[in-house]
């Protein structure tokens, strides 16, 4: 196994990192002390090299001591999303075989029957001893601070996001001395210019596999790593103005509610600073983009990859204005357009976005589902949709398992969502089909307002109009809905499942009456 990461050559008062909201600040020789200590407990508790620590804790400084402390105990790290049910997150538990669980206090609610779902496994808290009955902090503290005999570099089996239903875990596979989530982030933002020397801004939640990556290989950096709690449009902002950030990475979500502010509020914060801004996650809308590059300069950078890491495709701001809404060329394997069956398209024709050359790997105790990834080639698809120009750049235009099909005919909710979050009294927007018994499915937009008196038929009406000017009739919603909050996770994209699922519950009961 490669060496276990330390932060020996880094200075130690140095910070690394620091909390945006209660500007809590751990150094580079706190950090190195602390991940020891939680080396020496994890050994204390019976994990030893290749064994599986699940972490489910919110954004905090706990978060990198957990997992500086397993990444150098050769463990497999399960990162776990804390807005999970316990039945959610006790299946991640055990389908990814952790012998640990460590939670954070704001999951301790659900401990109870957690621990009911995950008997055999260890259940630890950070902070002080509370209803779990053990304690990380408190554990880790009677530690010795010394490194463990037989440290290794850890990795990561990162789970799908769960936005279509139950999550799927990742395992990489047919390459020797594979490298790690976290190693292969190091080498790209090197690549990027980022040194220890770097300020970065971590705006989404850790558990995410991108936000994960960046901030944990920023450490490995020597960099200082600027955490959000949670996002806020004004104090990202803020963040980047107080701490002269100059790398940052984001989702095209955090952009749409950053324009969104007041011109004024806007111009209130110096973001000269930045020189990165890297986004993923989702294809970024034109005109948001185009808005973004007008405002902080040409210094966005775009990627499109999956945690199965099958294919990456990087594009920067200049070369997107000569390609508007591409997500780029292929930097890692080679990308192929498909049909259902997985035979080659023509260049310019829509279908399956297929890989060739890209990381093996394989979806953990699922081997139908696997199956399913791959087609006669041996090439894989992780259900993206898109097309490839004569020039080779990639336009992603959904995820298939998202497509309408309405009175037989193929409709992609991204273009409609893209659409409506431009409007400047529109704050969010998803867009699912239900069913219809003329249609099959009708096309259904919900929307959140930013101001909820909007709400209403009357705005329902001029949202139409206003769509009808850029979309087909078919496109246009039959059904315009409103919500107060649409169920987006933190990481940026739409639990699709849990909106229909919703929707079709509430028109099953209108039918009904």
């Amino acid at each position: 196994m490669p060496d276990a990461p330390t932060f020996r050559d880094f200075a130690p008062d140095k910070p690394a990192i620091i909390m945006g909201e209660d500007g809590r600040i751990v150094s580079y020789g706190e950090l190195e002390t602390l991940a020891n200590q939680g080396a020496q407990l994890l050994r204390a508790l019976g994990l030893a090299n290749g064994d599986t620590l699940a972490v489910c804790i919110e954004n905090s400084p706990d978060f990198f001591e957990v997992v500086c402390a397993a990444r150098r105990s050769g463990l497999v790290i399960v990162p776990i999303s804390t807005k999970l049910t316990a039945s959610e997150l006790a299946f991640i538990v055990g389908d990814s075989g952790a012998r640990a669980l460590v939670v954070s206090p704001g999951i301790e609610a659900a401990l109870s029957e957690i621990a009911e779902l995950c008997s055999g496994v260890t259940l630890l808290g950070v902070g002080a001893a509370s209803s779990i009955g053990r304690s990380w902090t408190e554990e880790r503290a009677r530690q010795p601070a010394a490194p463990i005999a037989d440290g290794a570099r850890g990795r990561e089996m990162l789970y799908s996001s769960g936005t279509t239903g139950r999550p799927k875990g990742i395992r990489y596979e047919g390459v020797e001395d594979l490298p790690d989530a976290v190693s292969s982030a190091v080498r790209m933002l090197a690549r990027l210019g980022a040194t220890s020397e770097s300020v970065y801004l971590s705006p989404a939640p850790l558990y995410h596999s991108a936000p994960y990556a960046w901030a944990m290989a920023m450490v490995e950096l020597g960099a200082t790593v600027i955490v959000m709690e949670r996002f806020d449009p004004e104090q990202a902002l803020r963040l980047i103005d107080l701490y002269r950030v100059d790398v940052s990475q984001w989702v095209p979500t955090h952009f749409v509610r950053m324009l969104k502010l007041p011109e004024e509020t806007r111009a209130r914060y110096d973001v000269s600073s930045l020189r990165l801004a890297v986004h993923a996650a989702a294809p970024c809308p034109v005109p948001v983009k185009h808005a973004m590059i007008a405002w902080w300069g040409p210094i966005l950078l775009e990627y499109f990859g999956s945690s199965e890491q099958t294919a990456l495709t990087i594009i920067a701001a200049e070369e997107w204005l000569k390609h508007p809404g591409s997500v780029g060329r292929c930097m890692l394997g080679r990308v192929h357009i498909c049909d259902d069956d997985g035979r080659p398209l023509p260049v310019g024709e829509v279908g399956l976005v297929y890989s060739e050359g890209g990381m093996g790997f394989s979806y953990h105790n699922d081997p139908a589902k696997t199956a399913e990834s791959r087609n006669a080639q041996g090439w894989t698809t992780v259900g993206d949709i898109g097309r490839l120009d004569e020039d080779g750049y990639l336009y992603l235009t959904d995820r298939k398992s998202f497509m309408i099909i309405t009175g037989g005919v193929n409709v992609y909710p991204q273009e409609i969502e893209n659409l409506l979050v431009t409007h400047p009294r529109v704050a969010d927007a998803a867009v699912i089909g239900v069913p219809d018994e003329d249609l099959g499915e009708a096309v259904t937009a919900v929307v959140q307002t930013l101001d909820p008196a909007d709400a209403g038929p009357e705005f329902a009406d001029e949202l139409r109009r206003w769509m009808r000017q850029s979309l087909s009739s078919v496109k246009t919603p039959k059904h315009l809905l409103f919500r107060r909050e649409l169920p987006r996770l933190p990481t940026g994209k739409m639990a699709k499942h849990v909106l229909r699922r919703d929707i079709a519950e509430e028109f099953a009961r209108a039918r009904r009456r």
